[in-house]
């Protein structure tokens, strides 16, 4: 139904919003003030407020005012709190952080892609697949490769050319380092390369992926 200047097509006249100046109905500390002041110039001559209700509405007055004060200051901290955060955040870079599981989850007709980080070059070695109960199922071999973060993919067989049930499987490495050094690592672990800010909240880049500052159990020196 078209509407012109307020008047429907009926011609009954609609009503017109009328403005405010406190639309969230928020009475603050001068507002009381304001009804205080009024309270009195009106009172009944024959029969003035009593001492007892001024002093406890003038109480109410000052109880508002010091909450109102602690809010703000209470928002002042927040926000300080929230940008030492995001600096803390910004001086992790370039350090070693654990997310704290090395946990892959599979499902049959599906690859399970994982990346680990190895912090020295690789001259031999493999990655292992463990069960729930620690049990090794899969040995994957590496040829020679560089330090940094690398991809691999685990089909779901186990060494004896099964495919596993579906679940939550651990991945580890064992290799040794162009020194001959035997080494551990395994997926979880990864430098942090950068931080993004979406929002106010800090994620962290580890291997390909962005995954939130509050996900992180422990931060190394890098």
């Amino acid at each position: 139904m078209a509407t012109t200047s307020g008047v429907t097509s009926t011609g009954t006249t609609t009503a017109t919003a009328s403005t405010t100046t406190n639309p969230n109905g928020i009475l603050g500390k001068d507002d009381f003030l304001k009804l205080l002041l009024l309270e009195l110039k009106y009172q009944d001559p024959t029969s003035p407020m009593d001492t007892e209700k001024i002093l406890a509405q003038t109480s109410q007055l000052a109880t508002l005012e010091s909450t109102e004060n602690t809010n703000k200051s209470l928002e002042t901290l927040a926000n300080s709190l929230t940008s030492s955060m995001q600096y803390s955040s910004i001086s992790a870079i370039g350090k070693i952080a654990d997310t704290g599981s090395n946990a892959v989850v599979f499902e049959k007709g599906k690859t399970s892609d994982f990346e680990i980080y190895f912090p020295e070059n690789v001259q031999n070695g493999s990655v292992n697949i463990l069960d729930v109960n620690g049990n090794t199922i899969k040995n994957i071999p590496m040829e020679a490769m560089n330090s940094g973060v690398h991809a691999f993919q685990w089909n779901g067989s186990n060494n004896a050319g099964d495919t596993v049930k579906d679940g939550t499987y651990y991945v580890e490495s064992s290799y040794t380092d162009s020194n001959g050094q035997t080494l551990k690592t395994r997926v979880g672990t990864y430098p942090i390369e950068s931080v993004r800010f979406d929002n106010g909240v800090a994620s962290v880049k580890m291997g390909s992926n962005y995954v939130p500052f509050s996900s992180i159990k422990e931060i190394v020196g890098g």
